[in-house]
This record gives structure tokens, C-alpha cells and sequence, in this order.
């Protein structure tokens, strides 16, 4: 999908517990100034209004009649439907809310709501992370070409979304790549959601200095105190960091057994990698024990670090050879070496779900016009 070319306008949200944000997408960028408007998250019908009242400022400025709504809004959902269920950040949704085709309705355009760490999903598979490494391994000769990727966005909560061949993958109950609950490595009675976002970061931190909780700085601070660029207890900085990389490297292997394709990692913690991606990739590189007492690799694949020059150097350059094939002289390159490649978003999360978005309204009412070209 080339997306750069495409005049199309969609009309977009960025949906949070104190904030809606507006915009519209053309292309392959923004051409409406974010339009503000408070979420009202404790009283349905002003955070309805003003939901309204956003898209239609939005609709305004657009250069061009919208074709489509298309945004990310907090869960449980039933997506597909438009219907947003019981959520945490915005207590006005209670029962089940029809969002979606109350849009419809009143824009007269459709509308199509998917979750944010699905559309970050997308959009790095369309335009950010994977065509990036598809590019660099056709530069390096390698046969090896990425279809697959799972996205994982660390900050407030632990987000993940699927893409398979350029579709988002979203399960039949819209449960599809909800890795926020998978079973803490250390904590197995909690989610590992609990070891990895910004409560952890702070948590361990404040374990580790002998401080309490509330006393903690947020992670940017911890980050600096980290690297040696602000005064605090290096140690406990450093600590909180490699602890979060190994939570996360513990459940993002999980879902690399599944998925079988790059990872790409986004959110607000993503800055801080230096300090966590390689207890990350040395967790997804770890073993496992059979009660036999025999020790083999967790994965069968090798994890990357894509954003260190040495691991990227190897990943690219694979272990490929020319074999023969049996009973002829021709000879076929072949990689044995299955690999996993775990980087950073190139678009910054915010773009990645926006071009998701736009990409998913697009996709879906191209998909629509080809069945009803082909009934008649």
C-alpha cells in the first residue's frame, strides 16, 4: 500500500483518559492541526459530545471531504462492531457504547475503531519497522523477507498487536495479542503488565534506592540517572531498567512462538532501550530445562538486538550458502539460520497508530468496493 499517493482524507482520534485529540490524515501525514478537546471520561454524554464536536471541527478544516473515520480507542471492544465496553480510564463506558455506529450516523461516512497497539502494529508493518529491515536485508543479498510482526508499545500499560501479512490479526473476540496478561516471570500470580510499565520501572527503582514509592521519579528521570546525565542511585536506575527488559523479553518470547516474526517496540519507555533491550534479547535468547535435566534454547529462532551495529551486522548477513540440488548442478542459496529480529519503531508511536489507522480505513473500503464490484 503506497500510501504517500493516496488523496483520500480520514478523520482521526487520539483517544485518552484527560484529553481527545483530532486530526486528519492525507497520505501519509497529518493535514489538520490537532484540534484538543477535554474527554469528559467520568460523564458519557459530554465525552460523547465532544467526541462529536472534535470530528466535526476536524471535518471542517479537512482539505477534502473525509471518506472515513478511523481511530484507536481504549478496551474491551468489540471492535469489528464499533461497540466500546466497561473501560478503566473512561468510566462513563458502562454497558456497552455503541460508539462506532453512532459516528456512522451522524457523519454519514464509515467508521472503524481498533485498539492502539494494534494500529501501531500496522502502521510499523506498513511504513515503519519492516519495510526498513525488508530494505536492509535485499541490500545485504539476503533470500529472508519479513510478512510477519508483532508490535509491543511499554509505557502506562504493556500493549501488543499482530500483523500476518499485512493484515492485523485481531482473534474472534477481539483478544488477539493481548500480551498485558500473560503470567509475570517472577510474580506468577500477577500480569506482566505489572513488570513492565512505568509503575514498575518506578517500583523497582524505589525498591532498589531505599525510597519509598511515591518518592520515585518517573522513568525519563531514572533513564538519566541511568546513563550518568542527573544525580541518583545509579545502581537502582540501572536495575530497573535491566528488570524491565527481562519481564518483557519473558512474554514477548512467548508471543514470538506464536507469531514468528519482528518485533517492534514503541511507547514512551522505548526511549530508554539502551538500558533494557539486552536483558531483553538475552532473556528471549535463554533456556529451558526438560525434567530429564536436558538444557535447550527457549526459542528456536536467535533473537536480534537490530539496534545494536554488531547483532544487526550477523542478522543481516545470516549464515547463507549455496546447496546443490540432488541429481542436478543447480545450486539454490539457502539461510539456515531462523532468526528474530527486535527493534525500535521508526515512525515514533504516535505516527505509527495514526498511518495504522489510516491505513486501516483505506484497506477496509478498498476490500468493500472489490466484493460489491464483484456481485454484480
Amino acid at each position: 500500500m503506497d500510501l504517500a499517493k493516496d488523496d483520500r482524507v480520514v478523520l482521526t482520534l487520539d483517544a485518552g483518559g484527560t484529553n481527545l485529540v483530532f486530526s486528519a490524515m492525507r497520505g501519509d501525514r497529518e493535514v489538520v492541526e490537532p484540534i484538543t478537546l477535554p474527554s469528559r471520561a467520568d460523564a458519557l454524554s459530554a465525552c460523547l459530545d465532544n467526541i462529536v464536536a472534535g470530528f466535526s471541527e476536524a471535518k471542517a478544516k479537512a482539505p477534502a471531504a473525509p471518506v472515513a473515520i478511523s481511530f484507536a480507542f481504549p478496551g474491551p471492544a468489540d471492535y469489528p462492531r464499533g461497540i466500546i465496553g466497561d473501560l478503566g480510564n473512561l468510566p462513563g463506558f458502562r454497558g456497552g457504547v455503541a460508539l462506532g455506529p453512532m459516528l456512522e450516523e451522524r457523519f454519514g461516512i464509515p467508521t472503524f475503531i481498533n485498539n492502539d497497539g494494534d494500529l501501531f502494529a500496522l502502521g510499523e508493518a506498513i511504513a515503519g519497522l519492516q519495510p526498513h529491515v525488508n530494505r536492509q536485508l535485499a541490500e545485504a543479498g539476503s533470500p529472508l523477507r519479513y510478512k510477519n510482526l508483532f508490535g509491543a508499545t511499554l509505557g502506562t500499560g504493556f500493549g501488543g498487536g499482530i500483523v500476518r501479512e499485512g493484515r492485523l490479526y485481531l482473534g474472534d473476540s477481539c483478544g488477539a495479542a493481548e500480551i498485558w496478561i500473560l503470567r509475570h516471570k517472577l510474580e506468577r500470580q500477577a500480569p506482566v503488565e505489572e513488570g513492565v510499565s512505568i509503575r514498575a520501572v518506578r517500583r523497582v527503582y524505589a525498591q532498589h534506592a531505599g525510597i519509598p514509592f511515591d518518592a520515585a521519579p518517573e522513568p525519563k528521570e531514572i533513564y538519566r540517572i541511568g546513563v550518568g546525565e542527573a544525580p541518583g542511585d545509579v545502581v537502582a536506575a540501572r536495575e530497573a531498567f535491566r528488570m524491565l527488559g527481562e519481564i518483557a523479553g519473558d512474554a514477548l518470547a512467548s508471543a514470538a512462538t506464536l507469531v514468528d516474526g519482528l518485533i517492534v517496540i514503541g511507547g514512551g519507555l522505548a526511549a530508554a532501550h539502551s538500558l533494557f533491550l539486552p536483558a531483553l534479547i538475552e532473556e528471549m535468547n535463554g533456556t529451558l530445562t526438560a525434567l530429564s535435566g536436558e538444557r535447550f534454547q527457549r526459542l528456536s529462532q536467535r533473537a536480534f538486538n537490530l539496534e545494536d551495529p554488531a547483532e544487526l551486522s550477523v542478522f543481516l548477513q545470516g549464515e547463507k550458502k549455496e546447496v546443490v540440488v540432488p541429481g542436478s548442478t543447480r545450486t539454490i542459496v539457502y539461510d539456515p539460520l531462523q532468526r528474530i529480529g527486535v527493534g525500535l519503531s521508526r515512525l515514533g508511536t504516535s505516527q505509527a497508530v495514526s498511518i495504522g489507522a489510516y491505513a486501516f480505513a483505506l484497506s477496509a473500503l478498498d476490500g468493500k468496493a472489490a466484493r460489491d464490484g464483484g456481485a454484480h
